[in-house]
Protein backbone atom coordinates (compact mmCIF):
# COMPACT_ATOMS: atom_id res chain seq x y z
CA UNK A 1 0.00 0.00 0.00
CA UNK A 2 1.34 3.45 -0.91
CA UNK A 3 2.33 5.49 2.11
CA UNK A 4 0.35 8.71 2.62
CA UNK A 5 2.31 11.90 2.18
CA UNK A 6 2.68 13.83 5.45
CA UNK A 7 0.58 16.99 5.63
CA UNK A 8 2.43 20.18 6.58
CA UNK A 9 0.69 23.42 7.57
CA UNK A 10 2.89 26.47 6.94
CA UNK A 11 2.05 29.84 8.49
CA UNK A 12 3.76 32.94 7.07
CA UNK A 13 4.33 31.49 3.63
CA UNK A 14 4.89 34.89 1.99
CA UNK A 15 7.67 36.04 4.33
CA UNK A 16 11.39 35.68 3.72
CA UNK A 17 11.80 32.30 5.41
CA UNK A 18 8.25 31.15 4.74
CA UNK A 19 8.58 31.67 0.99
CA UNK A 20 11.68 29.45 0.92
CA UNK A 21 10.05 26.88 3.19
CA UNK A 22 7.10 26.55 0.82
CA UNK A 23 9.61 25.33 -1.76
CA UNK A 24 11.75 23.07 0.44
CA UNK A 25 8.94 21.50 2.47
CA UNK A 26 7.26 20.32 -0.72
CA UNK A 27 10.00 17.67 -0.84
CA UNK A 28 8.56 16.10 2.30
CA UNK A 29 4.82 16.12 1.74
CA UNK A 30 1.69 18.11 0.99
CA UNK A 31 2.14 21.71 2.09
CA UNK A 32 -0.82 23.93 2.90
CA UNK A 33 0.21 27.58 2.93
CA UNK A 34 -1.30 30.26 5.15
CA UNK A 35 -0.42 33.94 4.87
CA UNK A 36 -1.72 37.25 6.22
CA UNK A 37 -4.17 37.66 3.34
CA UNK A 38 -5.85 34.40 4.32
CA UNK A 39 -5.67 34.46 8.10
CA UNK A 40 -5.20 37.05 10.83
CA UNK A 41 -2.89 35.53 13.46
CA UNK A 42 -4.54 37.65 16.15
CA UNK A 43 -7.83 35.80 15.51
CA UNK A 44 -7.04 32.79 17.66
CA UNK A 45 -10.28 30.98 16.87
CA UNK A 46 -9.41 31.20 13.18
CA UNK A 47 -5.92 29.88 13.94
CA UNK A 48 -7.43 26.90 15.77
CA UNK A 49 -9.84 26.22 12.89
CA UNK A 50 -7.01 26.37 10.35
CA UNK A 51 -5.05 23.73 12.26
CA UNK A 52 -8.03 21.45 12.86
CA UNK A 53 -9.22 21.70 9.25
CA UNK A 54 -5.76 20.85 7.91
CA UNK A 55 -5.09 18.04 10.42
CA UNK A 56 -1.32 18.30 9.80
CA UNK A 57 1.48 16.11 11.07
CA UNK A 58 3.73 19.17 11.13
CA UNK A 59 2.90 22.82 11.87
CA UNK A 60 5.54 25.33 10.81
CA UNK A 61 5.19 28.89 12.09
CA UNK A 62 7.27 31.27 10.00
CA UNK A 63 4.90 34.17 10.66
CA UNK A 64 5.94 36.94 13.02
CA UNK A 65 5.69 40.62 13.84
CA UNK A 66 9.22 41.76 12.91
CA UNK A 67 9.14 45.56 12.93
CA UNK A 68 11.59 46.22 15.75
CA UNK A 69 11.00 49.95 16.10
CA UNK A 70 7.22 49.93 15.61
CA UNK A 71 6.90 47.18 18.23
CA UNK A 72 7.69 49.77 20.91
CA UNK A 73 4.43 51.59 20.10
CA UNK A 74 2.52 48.48 18.97
CA UNK A 75 3.51 46.32 21.89
CA UNK A 76 0.08 44.69 22.31
CA UNK A 77 -0.04 43.67 18.65
CA UNK A 78 3.54 42.36 18.74
CA UNK A 79 2.78 40.23 21.79
CA UNK A 80 -0.43 38.84 20.29
CA UNK A 81 1.36 37.72 17.12
CA UNK A 82 4.73 36.72 18.58
CA UNK A 83 3.71 35.57 22.04
CA UNK A 84 0.07 34.48 22.15
CA UNK A 85 -0.42 33.00 18.66
CA UNK A 86 2.49 30.54 19.18
CA UNK A 87 0.87 29.49 22.45
CA UNK A 88 -2.34 28.66 20.54
CA UNK A 89 -0.36 26.72 17.94
CA UNK A 90 1.47 24.80 20.67
CA UNK A 91 -1.82 23.83 22.29
CA UNK A 92 -3.17 22.63 18.94
CA UNK A 93 0.03 20.71 18.20
CA UNK A 94 -0.18 18.99 21.58
CA UNK A 95 -3.86 18.16 21.05
CA UNK A 96 -3.22 16.55 17.66
CA UNK A 97 0.25 15.14 18.43
CA UNK A 98 1.74 17.17 15.57
CA UNK A 99 5.24 18.61 15.49
CA UNK A 100 5.43 22.39 15.92
CA UNK A 101 8.39 24.22 14.35
CA UNK A 102 8.71 27.85 15.36
CA UNK A 103 11.30 30.55 14.64
CA UNK A 104 12.68 32.82 17.33
CA UNK A 105 15.32 35.54 17.30
CA UNK A 106 18.74 36.58 18.56
CA UNK A 107 17.03 39.64 20.06
CA UNK A 108 15.96 37.61 23.10
CA UNK A 109 19.47 38.38 24.42
CA UNK A 110 20.59 41.75 25.76
CA UNK A 111 23.83 41.86 23.76
CA UNK A 112 26.17 42.25 26.73
CA UNK A 113 28.03 38.98 26.13
CA UNK A 114 31.39 38.70 24.34
CA UNK A 115 31.14 35.05 23.26
CA UNK A 116 28.48 33.36 21.13
CA UNK A 117 25.22 32.84 23.00
CA UNK A 118 24.20 29.28 23.81
CA UNK A 119 20.62 28.06 24.06
CA UNK A 120 20.76 27.87 27.87
CA UNK A 121 22.16 31.38 28.38
CA UNK A 122 20.03 33.86 30.29
CA UNK A 123 17.60 35.79 28.10
CA UNK A 124 17.00 39.47 28.78
CA UNK A 125 15.60 41.28 25.74
CA UNK A 126 15.98 45.04 25.64
CA UNK A 127 13.26 45.65 23.04
CA UNK A 128 9.53 45.04 22.87
CA UNK A 129 10.13 42.93 19.78
CA UNK A 130 12.63 40.71 21.59
CA UNK A 131 10.36 40.44 24.63
CA UNK A 132 7.39 39.43 22.46
CA UNK A 133 9.42 36.71 20.74
CA UNK A 134 10.69 35.43 24.08
CA UNK A 135 7.08 35.22 25.30
CA UNK A 136 6.37 32.89 22.40
CA UNK A 137 9.39 30.74 23.23
CA UNK A 138 8.33 30.44 26.86
CA UNK A 139 4.74 29.57 25.94
CA UNK A 140 5.81 26.81 23.58
CA UNK A 141 8.35 25.35 26.00
CA UNK A 142 5.70 25.37 28.72
CA UNK A 143 3.29 23.37 26.59
CA UNK A 144 3.10 19.62 26.01
CA UNK A 145 3.81 20.01 22.30
CA UNK A 146 6.61 18.27 20.45
CA UNK A 147 8.30 21.46 19.35
CA UNK A 148 11.51 22.76 17.85
CA UNK A 149 12.26 26.44 18.31
CA UNK A 150 14.94 27.61 15.88
CA UNK A 151 16.51 30.93 16.86
CA UNK A 152 17.75 32.74 13.77
CA UNK A 153 19.68 35.98 13.30
CA UNK A 154 20.19 38.77 10.79
CA UNK A 155 17.94 37.06 8.24
CA UNK A 156 18.07 38.23 4.65
CA UNK A 157 17.00 37.12 1.17
CA UNK A 158 16.34 38.52 -2.27
CA UNK A 159 12.71 39.11 -1.25
CA UNK A 160 11.16 41.76 0.92
CA UNK A 161 12.60 44.41 3.20
CA UNK A 162 15.97 43.39 4.61
CA UNK A 163 19.57 44.53 4.91
CA UNK A 164 20.75 42.92 1.66
CA UNK A 165 18.09 44.58 -0.45
CA UNK A 166 18.42 47.93 1.31
CA UNK A 167 22.19 48.09 0.84
CA UNK A 168 21.87 46.90 -2.77
CA UNK A 169 19.39 49.71 -3.49
CA UNK A 170 21.32 52.44 -1.72
CA UNK A 171 24.60 51.42 -3.36
CA UNK A 172 23.06 52.31 -6.73
CA UNK A 173 21.82 55.68 -5.49
CA UNK A 174 24.66 57.06 -3.34
CA UNK A 175 28.41 57.52 -3.48
CA UNK A 176 28.83 56.63 0.19
CA UNK A 177 27.01 54.57 2.79
CA UNK A 178 27.25 55.08 6.54
CA UNK A 179 26.80 51.72 8.30
CA UNK A 180 26.98 50.71 11.96
CA UNK A 181 30.25 48.96 12.78
CA UNK A 182 29.86 48.12 16.50
CA UNK A 183 26.96 45.64 16.30
CA UNK A 184 28.03 42.01 15.86
CA UNK A 185 25.91 39.15 14.56
CA UNK A 186 25.67 36.25 12.15
CA UNK A 187 24.05 37.07 8.78
CA UNK A 188 21.91 34.11 7.73
CA UNK A 189 20.24 33.61 4.36
CA UNK A 190 16.58 32.54 4.36
CA UNK A 191 17.37 29.73 1.93
CA UNK A 192 19.90 28.24 4.36
CA UNK A 193 17.35 28.39 7.18
CA UNK A 194 14.69 26.72 5.03
CA UNK A 195 17.04 23.98 3.89
CA UNK A 196 18.21 23.17 7.44
CA UNK A 197 14.66 23.32 8.83
CA UNK A 198 13.41 20.91 6.17
CA UNK A 199 16.20 18.45 6.97
CA UNK A 200 15.35 18.68 10.67
CA UNK A 201 11.65 18.03 10.01
CA UNK A 202 12.57 15.11 7.76
CA UNK A 203 14.51 13.58 10.66
CA UNK A 204 11.49 13.92 12.95
CA UNK A 205 9.14 12.38 10.37
CA UNK A 206 11.56 9.52 9.69
CA UNK A 207 11.94 8.80 13.41
CA UNK A 208 8.18 8.89 13.89
CA UNK A 209 7.53 6.45 11.05
CA UNK A 210 10.19 4.08 12.43
CA UNK A 211 8.93 4.54 16.01
CA UNK A 212 12.39 5.67 17.08
CA UNK A 213 13.49 8.62 19.25
CA UNK A 214 13.82 11.92 17.41
CA UNK A 215 16.12 14.82 18.35
CA UNK A 216 14.83 16.27 21.61
CA UNK A 217 12.29 19.10 21.67
CA UNK A 218 13.50 22.52 22.67
CA UNK A 219 15.48 25.54 21.49
CA UNK A 220 18.19 25.32 18.84
CA UNK A 221 20.27 28.15 17.45
CA UNK A 222 20.35 28.18 13.66
CA UNK A 223 22.74 30.72 12.16
CA UNK A 224 26.02 30.96 10.32
CA UNK A 225 28.95 29.62 12.40
CA UNK A 226 30.96 32.84 12.13
CA UNK A 227 30.04 36.47 12.67
CA UNK A 228 30.65 39.99 11.44
CA UNK A 229 29.37 43.57 11.77
CA UNK A 230 26.72 45.37 9.76
CA UNK A 231 29.52 47.48 8.25
CA UNK A 232 31.56 44.48 7.08
CA UNK A 233 28.38 42.80 5.84
CA UNK A 234 27.57 45.91 3.79
CA UNK A 235 31.11 46.00 2.38
CA UNK A 236 30.77 42.38 1.26
CA UNK A 237 27.42 43.10 -0.40
CA UNK A 238 28.75 46.14 -2.25
CA UNK A 239 31.88 44.27 -3.36
CA UNK A 240 29.75 41.57 -5.03
CA UNK A 241 27.33 43.89 -6.80
CA UNK A 242 27.09 44.23 -10.57
CA UNK A 243 26.94 47.98 -11.05
CA UNK A 244 26.38 49.81 -14.35
CA UNK A 245 29.54 50.29 -16.37
CA UNK A 246 31.43 53.35 -15.20
CA UNK A 247 29.56 53.65 -11.88
CA UNK A 248 32.02 53.58 -8.98
CA UNK A 249 31.27 51.49 -5.92
CA UNK A 250 30.19 53.62 -2.98
CA UNK A 251 32.45 54.02 0.04
CA UNK A 252 31.12 52.16 3.07
CA UNK A 253 31.91 54.31 6.08
CA UNK A 254 31.87 52.80 9.59
CA UNK A 255 29.84 54.59 12.25
CA UNK A 256 28.84 53.82 15.84
CA UNK A 257 25.36 52.85 16.96
CA UNK A 258 25.04 56.23 18.67
CA UNK A 259 25.49 57.92 15.28
CA UNK A 260 22.66 55.95 13.68
CA UNK A 261 19.17 57.42 14.20
CA UNK A 262 16.97 54.83 15.87
CA UNK A 263 14.17 54.81 18.41
CA UNK A 264 15.42 51.48 19.76
CA UNK A 265 18.77 50.61 21.32
CA UNK A 266 19.70 47.45 19.46
CA UNK A 267 21.96 44.86 21.11
CA UNK A 268 25.65 45.18 20.26
CA UNK A 269 26.36 41.44 20.29
CA UNK A 270 23.87 38.75 19.28
CA UNK A 271 26.21 36.10 17.88
CA UNK A 272 24.65 32.64 18.28
CA UNK A 273 26.42 29.37 19.04
CA UNK A 274 24.80 26.73 16.79
CA UNK A 275 26.79 23.69 17.93
CA UNK A 276 23.73 22.09 19.54
CA UNK A 277 22.08 21.93 16.11
CA UNK A 278 25.11 20.03 14.83
CA UNK A 279 25.25 17.73 17.85
CA UNK A 280 21.56 16.74 17.84
CA UNK A 281 20.63 16.98 14.15
CA UNK A 282 24.01 16.76 12.41
CA UNK A 283 23.22 20.09 10.72
CA UNK A 284 25.54 23.05 10.23
CA UNK A 285 24.99 26.16 8.14
CA UNK A 286 27.72 27.55 5.87
CA UNK A 287 29.85 30.57 6.86
CA UNK A 288 28.14 33.88 6.23
CA UNK A 289 30.20 34.84 3.18
CA UNK A 290 29.44 31.49 1.55
CA UNK A 291 25.75 31.99 2.26
CA UNK A 292 25.90 35.47 0.72
CA UNK A 293 27.36 34.00 -2.47
CA UNK A 294 24.78 31.21 -2.55
CA UNK A 295 21.98 33.73 -2.01
CA UNK A 296 22.78 35.26 -5.38
CA UNK A 297 24.35 38.38 -3.95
Amino acid sequence: MERRQPRILLFGSKGQVGFELARTLARLGDVEEVDRARLDLTDFNAVRRAVRDAAPEVIVNAAAYTQVEKAESERVLAFRINGEAPEVLAAEAARSKALLVHFSTDYVFDGSETRPYREDDVTDPGTAYGASKLAGDIAILGSDASAYIFRVAWVYSRRGHNFLNTISRLARERDQLRVVADQHGSPTCATAIADATTLAIDQWLTSRRADKPSPPRGVYHMSSPDHTTWHAFAEAIVARMDLPEGQPRPRVIPISSSEYPSQVARPLWTVLDSRKLLEKFGLALAPWKSQLAQCGA
